[in-house]
Protein backbone atom coordinates (compact mmCIF):
# COMPACT_ATOMS: atom_id res chain seq x y z
CA UNK A 1 0.00 0.00 0.00
CA UNK A 2 1.45 3.45 -0.77
CA UNK A 3 1.76 6.33 1.56
CA UNK A 4 -1.81 8.89 1.65
CA UNK A 5 -0.97 11.51 -0.63
CA UNK A 6 -0.30 14.17 1.78
CA UNK A 7 2.43 12.63 3.50
CA UNK A 8 4.29 12.27 -0.78
CA UNK A 9 3.48 16.10 -1.13
CA UNK A 10 5.19 17.35 2.00
CA UNK A 11 8.63 16.46 1.50
CA UNK A 12 9.18 17.78 5.70
CA UNK A 13 7.26 15.65 6.56
CA UNK A 14 7.80 12.31 8.29
CA UNK A 15 7.86 9.42 5.38
CA UNK A 16 5.00 7.25 6.65
CA UNK A 17 2.46 8.31 9.89
CA UNK A 18 3.52 7.37 13.13
CA UNK A 19 1.41 6.06 15.78
CA UNK A 20 2.54 7.25 19.87
CA UNK A 21 1.78 3.81 22.03
CA UNK A 22 1.88 4.68 25.33
CA UNK A 23 1.97 2.22 27.92
CA UNK A 24 -0.35 2.24 30.76
CA UNK A 25 0.63 -1.01 32.26
CA UNK A 26 0.36 -1.75 36.03
CA UNK A 27 -1.61 -0.67 38.93
CA UNK A 28 -2.51 2.94 39.69
CA UNK A 29 -0.83 4.53 42.68
CA UNK A 30 2.38 6.76 43.91
CA UNK A 31 5.66 5.11 44.20
CA UNK A 32 5.16 4.54 47.87
CA UNK A 33 1.96 2.66 47.06
CA UNK A 34 3.19 0.00 44.58
CA UNK A 35 6.75 -1.44 43.06
CA UNK A 36 5.64 0.24 39.26
CA UNK A 37 2.21 2.64 39.87
CA UNK A 38 1.15 4.68 37.43
CA UNK A 39 0.90 7.56 38.67
CA UNK A 40 1.22 11.65 37.34
CA UNK A 41 4.71 12.03 37.78
CA UNK A 42 5.70 9.01 36.33
CA UNK A 43 3.30 9.54 33.23
CA UNK A 44 3.90 13.34 32.48
CA UNK A 45 6.84 13.23 30.56
CA UNK A 46 6.00 10.13 28.52
CA UNK A 47 2.77 11.35 27.91
CA UNK A 48 4.01 15.14 26.80
CA UNK A 49 6.75 13.62 24.39
CA UNK A 50 3.92 11.29 22.99
CA UNK A 51 1.60 13.90 21.99
CA UNK A 52 4.59 16.59 21.12
CA UNK A 53 6.17 14.94 18.76
CA UNK A 54 5.62 16.20 15.46
CA UNK A 55 5.95 12.72 13.65
CA UNK A 56 3.14 11.90 15.50
CA UNK A 57 -0.61 11.09 14.01
CA UNK A 58 -2.57 9.94 16.46
CA UNK A 59 -2.10 8.36 19.79
CA UNK A 60 -2.97 4.94 21.02
CA UNK A 61 -3.14 4.21 25.12
CA UNK A 62 -2.05 0.48 25.64
CA UNK A 63 -4.28 0.04 29.13
CA UNK A 64 -3.69 -3.15 31.35
CA UNK A 65 -4.77 -2.35 34.66
CA UNK A 66 -6.36 -3.19 37.72
CA UNK A 67 -6.78 -0.10 38.84
CA UNK A 68 -5.47 1.96 42.11
CA UNK A 69 -6.01 5.30 43.09
CA UNK A 70 -8.98 6.84 41.64
CA UNK A 71 -6.85 10.11 42.44
CA UNK A 72 -3.92 9.44 40.02
CA UNK A 73 -6.04 7.93 37.41
CA UNK A 74 -8.34 11.31 36.99
CA UNK A 75 -5.21 13.26 37.25
CA UNK A 76 -3.96 10.87 34.39
CA UNK A 77 -6.94 11.29 32.38
CA UNK A 78 -7.49 14.54 32.47
CA UNK A 79 -3.67 15.18 31.34
CA UNK A 80 -4.12 12.77 27.75
CA UNK A 81 -7.56 15.25 27.19
CA UNK A 82 -5.50 18.31 28.12
CA UNK A 83 -2.66 17.38 25.65
CA UNK A 84 -5.06 16.12 22.91
CA UNK A 85 -6.68 19.48 23.06
CA UNK A 86 -3.22 21.60 23.19
CA UNK A 87 -1.65 19.28 20.11
CA UNK A 88 -5.08 18.44 18.01
CA UNK A 89 -4.08 14.55 18.05
CA UNK A 90 -6.64 11.48 17.87
CA UNK A 91 -6.76 9.83 20.86
CA UNK A 92 -8.00 6.27 21.08
CA UNK A 93 -7.68 3.44 24.29
CA UNK A 94 -7.04 -0.34 23.44
CA UNK A 95 -7.65 -2.48 26.28
CA UNK A 96 -4.88 -5.79 27.03
CA UNK A 97 -5.61 -8.00 29.52
CA UNK A 98 -7.50 -5.84 32.36
CA UNK A 99 -9.11 -2.68 32.06
CA UNK A 100 -10.81 -2.42 35.24
CA UNK A 101 -11.62 0.73 37.51
CA UNK A 102 -8.78 3.16 37.21
CA UNK A 103 -8.15 1.56 34.11
CA UNK A 104 -11.22 2.35 32.93
CA UNK A 105 -11.43 6.11 34.56
CA UNK A 106 -7.88 6.44 32.39
CA UNK A 107 -9.45 5.05 29.38
CA UNK A 108 -12.21 7.77 29.56
CA UNK A 109 -9.94 10.29 28.30
CA UNK A 110 -9.50 8.83 25.01
CA UNK A 111 -11.83 9.64 21.77
CA UNK A 112 -12.85 5.85 21.78
CA UNK A 113 -11.97 2.60 23.43
CA UNK A 114 -11.01 -0.50 21.35
CA UNK A 115 -11.22 -3.65 23.40
CA UNK A 116 -10.13 -6.99 22.50
CA UNK A 117 -12.79 -9.76 23.07
CA UNK A 118 -11.23 -11.68 25.52
CA UNK A 119 -10.37 -8.04 27.80
CA UNK A 120 -11.61 -7.62 31.34
CA UNK A 121 -13.21 -4.51 31.13
CA UNK A 122 -15.67 -2.30 33.85
CA UNK A 123 -15.33 -2.35 37.68
CA UNK A 124 -17.05 0.40 37.84
CA UNK A 125 -17.38 0.84 42.03
CA UNK A 126 -14.76 1.30 44.83
CA UNK A 127 -13.53 -1.06 47.76
CA UNK A 128 -11.72 -0.42 50.62
CA UNK A 129 -10.03 -3.88 52.13
CA UNK A 130 -8.02 -4.27 55.17
CA UNK A 131 -7.47 -6.97 57.65
CA UNK A 132 -9.10 -7.50 61.55
CA UNK A 133 -5.86 -7.97 63.82
CA UNK A 134 -6.67 -7.48 67.14
CA UNK A 135 -7.05 -10.61 68.42
CA UNK A 136 -3.95 -12.12 66.99
CA UNK A 137 -1.61 -9.47 68.75
CA UNK A 138 -3.31 -10.26 72.20
CA UNK A 139 -2.82 -14.17 71.56
CA UNK A 140 0.53 -13.06 71.49
CA UNK A 141 0.67 -11.11 74.07
CA UNK A 142 1.69 -7.80 72.33
CA UNK A 143 0.63 -4.62 73.98
CA UNK A 144 0.25 -1.66 71.13
CA UNK A 145 0.47 1.75 72.31
CA UNK A 146 -0.89 4.76 70.31
CA UNK A 147 -1.18 8.28 71.29
CA UNK A 148 -2.95 10.68 68.72
CA UNK A 149 -4.71 13.89 68.83
CA UNK A 150 -8.02 13.65 66.90
CA UNK A 151 -10.99 11.46 67.69
CA UNK A 152 -10.74 10.24 63.97
CA UNK A 153 -6.98 9.65 63.39
CA UNK A 154 -6.67 5.74 64.11
CA UNK A 155 -9.95 5.50 62.02
CA UNK A 156 -9.98 1.73 60.51
CA UNK A 157 -6.88 0.55 62.82
CA UNK A 158 -6.95 -3.19 61.67
CA UNK A 159 -5.45 -3.85 65.39
CA UNK A 160 -8.67 -2.44 67.07
CA UNK A 161 -12.08 -3.53 66.71
CA UNK A 162 -14.43 -1.76 63.94
CA UNK A 163 -16.34 1.02 65.40
CA UNK A 164 -19.69 1.95 63.90
CA UNK A 165 -19.21 5.81 63.60
CA UNK A 166 -15.66 4.98 61.33
CA UNK A 167 -17.41 2.80 59.07
CA UNK A 168 -20.38 5.52 58.60
CA UNK A 169 -17.68 8.04 57.93
CA UNK A 170 -15.93 5.43 55.53
CA UNK A 171 -19.15 4.83 53.48
CA UNK A 172 -19.58 8.17 53.26
CA UNK A 173 -16.25 8.44 51.28
CA UNK A 174 -16.85 6.13 49.20
CA UNK A 175 -20.18 7.03 48.20
CA UNK A 176 -18.68 10.17 46.97
CA UNK A 177 -16.07 8.55 44.70
CA UNK A 178 -18.29 6.59 43.42
CA UNK A 179 -20.64 9.18 42.78
CA UNK A 180 -17.62 10.65 40.79
CA UNK A 181 -16.54 7.65 39.05
CA UNK A 182 -20.68 7.14 37.97
CA UNK A 183 -20.77 11.16 36.58
CA UNK A 184 -17.33 10.70 34.81
CA UNK A 185 -18.48 7.40 32.39
CA UNK A 186 -21.90 8.59 31.88
CA UNK A 187 -20.46 12.48 30.44
CA UNK A 188 -18.25 10.45 28.09
CA UNK A 189 -20.26 7.24 27.34
CA UNK A 190 -23.46 9.21 27.52
CA UNK A 191 -26.19 7.59 25.21
CA UNK A 192 -24.15 4.66 24.32
CA UNK A 193 -24.49 2.96 27.57
CA UNK A 194 -27.15 0.50 27.18
CA UNK A 195 -28.91 -1.52 29.95
CA UNK A 196 -29.47 -1.07 33.82
CA UNK A 197 -26.72 1.60 34.81
CA UNK A 198 -27.74 -0.39 38.71
CA UNK A 199 -25.66 -3.18 37.13
CA UNK A 200 -23.35 -1.55 34.69
CA UNK A 201 -22.18 0.41 37.81
CA UNK A 202 -22.46 -2.67 40.23
CA UNK A 203 -18.63 -2.68 39.83
CA UNK A 204 -18.87 -6.19 37.81
CA UNK A 205 -16.53 -7.25 34.81
CA UNK A 206 -17.18 -8.32 31.79
CA UNK A 207 -15.28 -9.33 28.39
CA UNK A 208 -14.61 -7.10 25.37
CA UNK A 209 -17.39 -8.71 23.48
CA UNK A 210 -20.11 -8.18 26.70
CA UNK A 211 -18.35 -4.57 26.86
CA UNK A 212 -18.99 -4.00 23.54
CA UNK A 213 -22.71 -4.71 23.96
CA UNK A 214 -23.02 -2.79 26.92
CA UNK A 215 -21.91 0.41 25.53
CA UNK A 216 -18.70 0.44 27.52
CA UNK A 217 -16.83 0.40 24.42
CA UNK A 218 -16.89 1.15 20.96
CA UNK A 219 -15.64 -1.50 19.08
CA UNK A 220 -13.63 -4.83 18.94
CA UNK A 221 -9.99 -5.43 18.13
CA UNK A 222 -6.41 -4.80 18.59
CA UNK A 223 -3.95 -2.23 18.68
CA UNK A 224 -1.76 -2.66 15.60
CA UNK A 225 -4.57 -4.30 13.10
CA UNK A 226 -6.90 -1.49 14.12
CA UNK A 227 -3.99 1.10 13.63
CA UNK A 228 -2.87 -0.33 9.74
CA UNK A 229 -6.13 -0.35 8.62
CA UNK A 230 -6.93 3.61 9.51
CA UNK A 231 -3.39 4.74 8.71
CA UNK A 232 -2.42 1.88 6.30
CA UNK A 233 0.33 -0.68 5.88
CA UNK A 234 3.15 1.56 6.65
CA UNK A 235 2.78 2.88 9.70
CA UNK A 236 5.18 3.13 12.28
CA UNK A 237 4.73 2.82 15.77
CA UNK A 238 6.74 4.39 18.52
CA UNK A 239 6.26 3.58 22.21
CA UNK A 240 6.63 5.39 24.99
CA UNK A 241 6.33 5.03 29.00
CA UNK A 242 7.34 5.96 32.10
CA UNK A 243 11.53 5.11 32.52
CA UNK A 244 13.31 3.11 34.73
CA UNK A 245 15.74 4.02 37.30
CA UNK A 246 19.22 2.06 36.80
CA UNK A 247 18.70 0.41 39.71
CA UNK A 248 14.94 -1.51 38.25
CA UNK A 249 17.27 -1.89 34.88
CA UNK A 250 20.17 -3.71 36.63
CA UNK A 251 17.64 -5.71 38.05
CA UNK A 252 16.15 -7.08 34.39
CA UNK A 253 12.12 -6.22 34.92
CA UNK A 254 12.79 -7.30 39.02
CA UNK A 255 11.98 -4.00 41.14
CA UNK A 256 12.70 -4.46 44.23
CA UNK A 257 13.08 -0.36 44.88
CA UNK A 258 11.71 2.30 46.92
CA UNK A 259 10.43 5.24 46.03
CA UNK A 260 11.60 6.94 43.73
CA UNK A 261 14.05 4.26 42.58
CA UNK A 262 16.10 4.28 45.94
CA UNK A 263 17.87 1.21 47.31
CA UNK A 264 15.61 -1.54 47.92
CA UNK A 265 13.61 -1.91 51.41
CA UNK A 266 13.27 -5.18 51.76
CA UNK A 267 10.03 -5.07 53.93
CA UNK A 268 8.65 -2.43 51.71
CA UNK A 269 9.08 -4.58 48.92
CA UNK A 270 7.31 -7.56 49.88
CA UNK A 271 4.61 -5.55 51.11
CA UNK A 272 3.93 -3.45 47.95
CA UNK A 273 4.35 -6.84 45.64
CA UNK A 274 1.56 -8.42 47.83
CA UNK A 275 -0.52 -5.69 47.29
CA UNK A 276 0.04 -5.27 43.93
CA UNK A 277 -0.67 -9.41 43.57
CA UNK A 278 -3.76 -9.15 45.00
CA UNK A 279 -5.12 -6.24 42.82
CA UNK A 280 -4.95 -8.63 40.11
CA UNK A 281 -5.68 -12.03 41.86
CA UNK A 282 -9.56 -10.22 42.04
CA UNK A 283 -9.78 -10.35 38.50
CA UNK A 284 -8.28 -13.91 38.25
CA UNK A 285 -4.84 -12.74 36.79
Amino acid sequence: MSRPIWSRLNPFGPKDPQVAVVNLHGPIGGSSSFRQGLSIDRMEEPLRAAFESRRTTAVALSINSPGGSPVQSDLIKTRIEALAREFDKPVTAFTEDLCASGGYWIAQGADEIIAHPSSIVGSIGVITAGFGMQDAISKLGIERRVHAKGTSKGMLDPFQKEKPADLEHLDALQQDLYDSFKDMVRLRRGKKLKGDEEKLFSGAVWTGTRALEKGLVDGLGELRGVMRERYGEDVRFRRFGPKRSLWQRLRRGTDFSGPAGEAPSLAHSLIAAIEERLLWNRFGL
